[in-house]
């Protein structure tokens, strides 16, 4: 496809702000199990690695997103300790959904005059102190508010209040556990060629579906690994991202929390039908608002807090028909060296849970060319790749042009995003 056409805004997308903001800076931090650190420290960690990425100092940043579940550490305390100065921040409470939902908050108050650039962060020890799982601290608080409806019937996990819309996937269409076990097999493979990942080894459909089970009818190995880490990402305009060191991710459209009928975490089930999730209807917006569609994706970052999440996702939002996600990934178009990689650095899967941040990172760096892989550096200080996907090689995507992120809360919510590279 023409990236020219992409970067154009004509009257009818001038709106939707089309190729107007870019993502300038990203970082994060290591993603490690018992970090023995404060999310107040993992925050100034990775923001202050995003900043160095920007070229930024403390003077260029004066706007703060950022998104947790009561585990995590307000925008104005980690400013303060960066030296930032904010005219703009917001403390959300949310989950998978946020990243890209936030991006176009960013975009809404910068393009308002509020602020100038914005630094959206996630900081968890996601592992050693408050776990997704319902395990850790969470698991000694006590039942309040709408929580009656669902931990009465012993929903308390993510997998458990996800797994009736991979049930009925599998009732509906015929899905075979072996044909998503693929997800995780990708990823494993992705993540085998990263250095930070947490897990690095590369793993078979058997040894998924051998893997003890957890709820039926998930695997341990369908399910994410929890880790301690922070991430960041800076979106200003593009004409300012422009100045920065690395080239900018320019933000073509984005989705935010977009909700099924019912978007409740577990009302959902009631607005079916069940085995389809919000990027049905999110699709609408995002490829509308880009001036393209699905077919023009180059790279997916599919939400993977388990594998068929991934596979529901990439089917909703229109990368294969519905009905047909456990042949989509199962066909080998999501592995490097397939026609549309998902997941490149080993998602959450794999490389380390970042509430859907790390993905946003890890697609800035497929459209700078600059997978943070073991190829070599060149002499004018950039990798050298070899698209050589094998064992512990490069993880670069040959000519990766557009992206695609899905961010994933619940089946109920989810956010999206596109972006491309600066066409200039």
């Amino acid at each position: 496809m023409s990236l020219s056409s992409v970067n154009e805004a004509d009257t009818s997308t001038e709106k939707y702000l089309r190729g107007k903001y870019a993502i300038c800076g990203i970082g994060e931090t290591s993603y490690r199990r018992g970090s023995e650190e404060s999310t107040r420290n993992l925050a100034t960690w990775a923001i202050g690695n995003a900043m160095k990425d920007a070229g930024m100092d403390a003077g260029d940043i004066d706007g703060m997103l950022d998104y947790s579940g009561n585990d995590s550490v307000f925008a104005p305390h980690v400013a303060n300790d960066l030296g930032i100065r904010l005219n703009f921040y917001m403390d959300v409470h949310g989950g998978g959904s946020s990243t890209e939902a936030l991006v176009g908050i960013a975009i809404g108050v910068i393009e308002a005059g509020m602020c100038k650039t914005v630094a959206i962060y996630r900081a968890m020890n996601g592992y050693s102190q408050v776990r997704i799982g319902g395990t850790g601290a969470r698991s000694a608080v006590p039942i309040v508010g709408d929580q009656i409806h669902h931990r009465a019937y012993g929903w308390q996990s993510a997998g458990q209040m996800f797994a009736p819309s991979f049930l009925r996937h599998m009732y509906d269409y015929g899905t075979k556990p072996e044909q998503v076990a693929a997800v995780k097999v990708a990823h494993s493979k992705h993540a085998s060629n990263n250095p930070k990942a947490y897990y690095k080894q590369r793993l078979t459909v058997d040894d998924v579906v051998n893997s003890r089970i957890i709820c039926k009818p998930l695997h341990l190995l369908d399910c994410c690994v929890e880790t301690d880490n922070a991430t960041c990402i800076i979106v200003t305009r593009l004409d300012r991202a422009r100045d920065c060191p690395n080239p900018p991710a320019v933000i073509q459209s984005v989705a935010g929390r977009v909700c099924k009928p019912r978007g409740d975490i577990h009302l959902h089930y009631q607005g079916g039908p069940i085995s389809t999730v919000a990027g049905h209807y999110a699709k609408d917006i995002i490829f509308p608002n880009a001036g393209m569609g699905p077919e023009d994706i180059d790279v997916t970052g599919s939400y993977d807090a388990f594998t068929f999440t991934a596979m529901l996702q990439l089917e909703d939002y229109g990368f294969c028909k519905k009905g047909d996600g456990g042949d989509y990934v199962s066909s080998g178009i999501i592995e490097l060296g397939g026609a549309r990689p998902n997941n490149t650095s080993g998602g959450h899967l794999c490389e380390g849970y970042t509430h859907g941040m790390s993905m946003v990172i890890e697609n800035t760096r497929q459209l700078r060319g600059a997978a943070d892989d073991s190829c070599p550096v060149g002499p004018d200080g950039k990798k050298q790749h070899t698209y050589d996907y094998a064992e512990g090689g490069c993880r670069q995507v040959k000519g990766a042009e557009v992206t695609c992120n899905m961010g994933w809360a619940h089946p109920g919510t989810g956010s999206a995003m596109i972006m491309a590279q600066d066409a200039r």
